[in-house]
């Protein structure tokens, strides 16, 4: 049993680790190097999926994951006891988990159960802060998160715990899930708007776009607040000419267009929600004209795939 220290490129990682041999310090630095920025670098492809599923493996070996956890069982993962030097590999194993059932588990039976993983380790990693701990149990959920600054755990939480909600909206309305996610997406645009490319821009969007349509109450469909936060992500100042009474978010930054999901997104939770169907056309048009590139090569090639399936959906209405 030895201790590692891992150097990944010029920042020097702290990772003690508690291995049985060579072959897991191996995957694990193979899974770290999959991270060079804050997108997962891997291909759309089986290979792709491939290198995912084993830097999960990877990395709850490195956590001291037990085989028999169950993992969608958030009281289970918040009782494993894990180093906090390790809270760096816990919000990438969110983040995996995120990537796997958003890439690729569309539609499988553990498409959800994958996310809620996902959420529960983002949890866990939030918890690890003994001030995020104290918060909670003193005052609430939201007031933690408002005094939280690990992004990376606020933004893989929030990302998963809105893609597991959407299989039952209506229960998360309920059970008071949009505070708090709405909360994270705040606190997040408050310590790095830029962060994932606008990622909580995006998000905000599709979390107004996507509520269900609702007689009463403050969390239900609502399409100003989806427009005031895409049109700081998409180029479109005649659609964004008709938000009413929006915040001043600043100026559109160009490198959005580097990231397709801000358009697909757009056009998911917006323009094809209004029946926008020529708007719908070109901005999917536009996604699917451009190269993937070598910044975001999963989320564009996603991002494409998507475009295409909407588009088929937009022109069965022009």
């Amino acid at each position: 049993m030895r201790r590692f220290f891992l150097f990944v490129g010029c920042l020097l990682l702290l990772v003690p680790l508690t291995v049985t041999g060579q072959d897991e310090v191996a995957d694990l630095e193979a899974a770290l190097a999959l991270f060079p920025g804050t997108d997962v670098m891997i291909e759309y492809s089986d290979e792709g999926r491939a290198q995912l599923e084993t830097a999960i493996t990877a990395f709850k070996t490195a956590l001291g994951i037990p085989e028999d956890l169950d993992e969608t069982k958030e009281d289970r993962v918040g009782e494993l006891a894990i180093d906090l030097e390790l809270k760096d590999l816990v919000n990438k194993l969110s983040q995996c988990y995120y990537t796997l059932a958003d890439a690729f588990l569309g539609g499988e039976p553990n498409e959800r159960d994958t996310y809620l993983k996902g959420k529960h380790w983002g949890l866990k990693s939030l918890r690890m802060n003994p001030d995020f701990f104290t918060l909670q149990q003193d005052d609430s959920f939201i007031a933690a998160v408002q005094a939280e600054t690990d992004m990376s755990a606020l933004y893989w939480t929030n990302a998963n715990w809105l893609r597991a909600s959407e299989f039952n909206k209506l229960e998360a309305i309920f059970a008071k899930v949009p505070q708090k996610t709405e909360a994270m997406s705040l606190r997040l645009l408050e310590l790095d708007e830029t962060y994932i490319c606008y990622g909580s821009y995006r998000s905000l969007g599709a979390f107004w776009g996507g509520m269900p349509r609702l007689p009463g109450g403050t969390y239900r469909k609502n399409f100003n607040e989806a427009l005031s936060y895409f049109c700081k992500v998409v180029d479109e100042p005649v659609l964004c000419s008709e938000c009413v009474d929006c915040p001043d978010f600043g100026p559109f930054d160009p490198v959005c267009n580097e990231y397709f999901e801000s358009r697909t997104f757009f056009v998911e939770f917006y323009l094809m929600e209004k029946e926008l169907w020529e708007d719908a056309a070109r901005i999917l048009t536009s996604v699917l004209d451009e190269p993937i590139g070598d910044k975001y090569p999963l989320y564009n090639a996603i991002s494409q795939e998507k475009a295409q399936e909407f588009l088929e959906e937009v022109n069965k209405h022009l």
